[in-house]
């Protein structure tokens, strides 16, 4: 957890690479902001700041889930993976399970840009949980998720998988 000095309110933080600023953070606090703001500034949008982007946007983004007769809303960032079973789609948290109303199709187009990505005909994960993977003998993948939960990435998702996985921005 980030600490903001609780006197100055403003606190700039310098990533060097090789001696040179890559980014310089600024965090304003004052409770006269009654929103967060995120302004990026730069030359041009390069993979490091799309991967930053994603983070923002799946922390931000949400999806109602149904449990117990009652409807919450989720954020994505907080859901392990989705599954679709007999046209019903199930979003599964670290302990919880909710109910949504749209196809896995649908869902999976509110995720893009998220570190969500199809694994199988009726399964989406979120590549920031995963804790290791392996290769199976038949061209499948075994991913291991942070909660103690397997799935398996069918080989048809294999390619598209690994592409997302190695690049995530990853927890």
């Amino acid at each position: 957890m980030l600490q903001i000095p609780q006197n100055g309110t403003i606190l700039t933080i310098v990533f060097l690479q090789k001696g040179v600023v890559i980014i310089r953070l600024t965090i304003h606090e004052s409770e006269e902001y009654d929103e967060v703001e995120i302004i990026i500034k730069c030359q041009q949008i390069d993979n490091r700041l799309e991967r930053l982007i994603e983070q923002i946007k799946q922390t931000t983004t949400t999806i109602n889930g149904t449990r117990d007769g009652r409807t919450y809303s989720l954020v994505v960032d907080n859901v392990y993976y989705i599954e679709s079973i007999d046209n019903r789609s199930f979003l599964y948290n670290e302990k919880d399970v909710y109910e949504n109303d749209l196809k896995l199709y649908e869902i999976e187009k509110m995720l893009v840009g998220t570190h969500f990505v199809r694994i199988s005909k009726n399964l989406v994960v979120n590549t920031a949980y995963i804790e290791s993977v392996r290769a199976l003998f038949n061209g499948k993948f075994e991913a291991s998720l942070t909660n103690g939960e397997i799935v398996i990435v069918n080989r048809h998702y294999v390619k598209l998988f690994k592409e997302k996985f190695l690049t995530r921005g990853g927890k």
